[in-house]
């Protein structure tokens, strides 16, 4: 049987004050294994983190991708490998060529 948390228990592991490290697995399903079960369990309303949950509320298009690897774990593996090399090819802008952003959605202007 797959027990997953309800926001009680979550809560329980959360202190009151803020700054906690604790750390919960994202798919209570199969916290231990790779696989498609994260979104299993949004199409299924059990998403952890509401930023995670509005891909099945918000996007048509971002819904639908949850439910194909959601079907098919061997679409997600592959897309997911995919995703990795693409993301290992990128060059990120480092020293005083960078910028480390004070708000992560504006350019910073000195």
């Amino acid at each position: 049987m797959n027990h997953l948390p309800n926001a009680a228990s979550l809560r329980n592991n959360c202190p009151r004050s803020g700054g906690d490290q604790n750390l919960f697995f994202l798919d209570f399903v199969s916290p231990t294994k790779f696989d498609n079960s994260y979104f299993k369990n949004l199409l299924a309303n059990k998403g952890l983190l509401n930023s995670d949950q509005v891909l099945v509320t918000k996007s048509e298009v971002a819904k639908q991708v949850v439910q194909q690897y959601a079907v098919k774990n061997e679409l997600f593996l592959e897309q997911f490998a995919k995703s990795m090399v693409k993301m290992g090819n990128l060059s990120p802008i480092t020293g005083s060529r960078g910028e480390i952003r004070k708000n992560c959605r504006k350019v910073n202007y000195s």
